[in-house]
């Protein structure tokens, strides 16, 4: 190890520093949870979307230079912060046992990302590692359990952001990664302007191959009126205020050397003149504010909303639900009716000339949940609404077979023919179209045997031709998925529709966290975006985000709008996950150069 560092009295070094306060001990804790309680008011339906980087800042402090073990507790504590509030309404009607267990199961890969955060924080360019690291932790959290739970991604708070136009680069991955990045960047650039500013600090370069990371940073004042940070053997983090700390060497514990070092292991240990910081982290801290600004503002000529094939006039319809929770299903028929009641309204607005005519229909999913290819009497309220209406209409039912599965199917119809053409939803919910585990569940939920016949997922791609105008489908919980929309405008859809059935849900913010992600969805494919809800908030969108039409919850309403229709692919859209591997693959190496140097370190202190 090799260190130019200006020399101290040898009493200075032999002082015992006072025992910190006990307090002391949960700041980083009550930080960390901070982050995430910040990270959670970001999201609708609060506009609060720039909340996210003082999140990740504080998150960056608190990770920092921890030991793993500890960036793993700090993490799930920030994981909680984050998704306890987030999550509320998955307990709306079925009790906080259900939501509890998800919030601390989805938490855990939270805590994953802290521990990866903590371990590439003592790398040089740090904030880049950290916020890869933590699209490395949402991609598994998309997939894994049960196909994947996507919920909170942070691209998902950012609809009214200045960083959604990158969603168009890169889709949510690169997006969420921009925000991490510029909160981590927020969080170093501040730590270095703080050590420039120190009284007395001299600052260089310090490579140190004798501790757990083989070169980490520590910061500390030269004349003793500072803080010394450094990692230790096992990789943890030594830091004492308040006077000059003499650092130890691994294998003898014995002061090496006082003042401070501040800075990143840098070519040849150069240092830099006094009063001066070394240009690698200034230039780091730097570009990871800027990188995702210039960005974002580069990427605005993608955001478009011009019609390139001529526009549409679309219906969206929400009938609405006679009561509230998950007992709405009891009263089917008065839901179909519901939906039934309001296009046949529409048909009569339509033909008194209050209301101009939509090319095509769109109602909720579940907005039939009579089978009526099963009873005859909803097929024929169904077809009587369409053929009023006079337009190709999608119906949202499920379909009970006689055996096997029940699906969760969109239907084409069509005023003259009947029904045409069907989507089955191909990522059905865990826990509430189907019950994995169910004999393990009940013991811990009897709410579990509600769902008493499991729904099935679909195979094909949902993609109907209303009228002229290919419509892309995905279905309510579907939104969260990259590829479940992107693969409906990769097959031609002009157009996406999200029906949806959120009135198990109350009056949560279940809701608007939803229609979030469809507003994302809209700048990530250049699509206008319908999303019709049985119980609200239904809206329209144009390709660029912005909403031009709502509705309020549990209300019936009508929306009736004009919307561009485009074929033109974004680049998020031709790239589909490759930029999500690359930052994965950004996170592995990072995490990589981390273990190589602890290894090394570990073997040159042996020796």
């Amino acid at each position: 190890m090799s260190a130019t560092i200006t020399p101290v009295d040898a009493s200075a070094a032999d002082t015992v520093p006072a025992p910190a306060p006990r307090w002391r001990r949960f700041v980083r804790p009550g930080a960390a949870l901070l982050s995430g309680l910040l990270l959670y008011l970001s999201f609708p339906p609060r506009p609060l979307w720039w909340l996210a980087l003082p999140a990740f800042a504080l998150l960056g402090w608190s990770l920092r230079g921890r030991r793993l073990r500890a960036g793993f507790g700090l993490g799930y504590l920030a994981g909680l912060g984050f998704l306890l509030p987030l999550l509320v309404w998955t307990g709306e009607e079925v009790g906080p046992g259900p939501w509890l267990a998800l919030a601390a199961v989805e938490a855990l890969f939270v805590a994953l990302a802290g521990l990866g955060i903590a371990a590439v924080s003592r790398l040089p360019w740090w904030p880049f590692f950290a916020a890869g690291v933590w699209i490395l932790s949402e991609a598994v959290r998309a997939r894994v359990p049960f196909g994947g739970f996507p919920w909170g991604k942070i691209a998902f708070g950012q609809a009214d952001g200045v960083f959604l136009p990158l969603a168009a680069v890169g889709g949510t991955p690169v997006l969420g990664f921009a925000v991490a990045l510029c909160g981590f960047g927020l969080y170093e650039a501040y730590r270095q302007i703080q050590a420039r500013r120190a009284p007395g600090t001299e600052t260089g370069t310090v490579r140190d191959e004798s501790n757990g990371t083989g070169g980490d940073t520590r910061t500390g004042t030269g004349a003793g009126a500072g803080n010394e940070v450094g990692t230790g053997a096992e990789g943890g983090t030594d830091t004492e205020a308040g006077g000059v700390v003499p650092a130890r060497t691994p294998a003898t514990g014995t002061p090496a050397r006082t003042g401070t070092a501040t800075g990143i292991e840098a070519a040849g240990g150069a240092r830099p003149r006094p009063g001066t910081l070394p240009r690698g982290p200034l230039v780091a801290a730097a570009l990871a504010v800027l990188v995702p600004v210039a960005g974002a503002l580069a990427a605005l000529p993608l955001v478009d909303d011009s019609a390139e094939d001529g526009t549409a006039t679309v219906a969206a319809v929400q009938g609405n639900v006679p009561r509230l929770g998950l007992d709405f299903n009891s009263q089917r028929r008065a839901v179909l009716d519901n939906h039934v009641a309001r296009t046949r309204e529409l048909a009569e607005d339509v033909k008194a000339g209050r209301a101009p005519q939509p090319d095509f229909v769109l109602w909720p999913e579940n907005s039939s949940d009579i089978d009526p290819y099963a009873n005859p009497d909803a097929a024929d309220v169904i077809d009587g609404a369409v053929r009023a209406i006079g337009v190709p209409t999608v119906i949202g039912a499920v379909i009970a077979p006689e055996t096997g599965k029940l699906r969760n199917t969109l239907i084409e119809w069509d005023p003259d023919r009947g029904p045409v053409a069907t989507y089955d939803k191909r990522h059905v919910q865990p826990f509430g179209e189907y019950i994995p585990m169910r004999s393990l569940v009940r013991v811990f939920n009897s709410n579990v045997d509600r769902v008493s016949r499991d729904f099935g997922a679909g195979t094909k791609v949902g993609v109907f031709d209303l009228a002229g105008t290919k419509v892309g489908l995905a279905t309510c919980y579907e939104a969260a998925f990259d590829w479940a929309v992107r693969d409906t405008v990769t097959h031609g859809a002009q157009l996406i529709s999200v029906p949806s059935n959120n009135a198990t849900f109350g009056r949560s913010e279940m809701t608007y966290q939803q229609l979030a992600m469809s507003r994302v969805r809209a700048v990530e494919h250049s699509r206008s975006v319908v999303v019709p809800v049985t119980s609200g908030v239904s809206a329209v969108i144009r390709p660029d985000g912005e909403i031009v039409a709502e509705t309020k919850m549990f209300t019936p309403d009508v929306l009736v709008e004009k919307v561009p229709l485009r074929s033109s692919l974004t680049p998020a859209t031709r790239m589909g996950t490759l930029p999500e591997a690359f930052l994965v693959a950004l996170a592995a190496a990072g995490l990589g150069w981390s273990a190589f140097r602890s290894v090394r370190a570990r073997r040159t202190a042996a020796e």
